[in-house]
């Protein structure tokens, strides 16, 4: 039986390649689950995963998020990983987070609200910034299987409560 509610991809922050997907699970709204058996490969072949290279930056973050997530999905290596792209796509990165010269300091709220303006559905109960040591760390994003947005009230309880976090400059 498939998991209920939609699936959420992460992205996170990385200097050289600006924001990427860290992952895209499924998510109960309770907990997600993660490393289900399943009939396909556990390594994912470097032919699949380097059409991946430009949204999540490394071989070893491919294979791990499809062992540990992607294996839950019901989909094939092929399919999670296109199903990846197109949550990435339909997503918008404001344009304040797309190109930065220096390191800058904001609210997570404030990153919400530029995320929410961008993206016309998305609300502040479908998205959370974490923050780690004072950083920014992941924008989640809930959507459903068909790439709407969600509320997701246990992710949107994740965020980050600092007043004000650094975002590393991106290239």
């Amino acid at each position: 039986m498939p998991p209920r509610g939609g699936t959420e991809p992460r992205p996170c922050a990385a200097r050289a390649f600006g924001l990427i997907v860290h992952g895209l699970w499924p998510q109960y709204e309770r907990g997600y689950p993660q490393s289900c058996p399943s009939d396909q490969p556990g390594r994912v072949p470097s032919s699949l995963g380097r059409q991946y290279l430009d949204i999540m930056p490394s071989m070893g973050l491919i294979g791990h998020q499809w062992r540990k997530h992607g294996t839950c999905s019901g989909l094939s290596q092929q399919d999670y990983f296109s199903a990846m792209r197109k949550a990435f796509e339909r997503v918008t990165i404001p344009p304040a987070l797309k190109h930065t010269s220096k390191e800058t300091r904001v609210a997570p709220d404030e990153i919400e609200r530029q995320f929410v303006s961008v993206n016309q559905g998305l609300s502040p109960r479908s998205i959370a910034v974490t923050c780690e040591a004072g950083k920014l760390d992941e924008v989640q994003i809930c959507l459903t299987r068909e790439l709407r947005f969600r509320a997701c009230p246990q992710v949107d309880g994740n965020g980050c409560r600092q007043g004000r976090i650094s975002v590393p400059p991106i290239d």
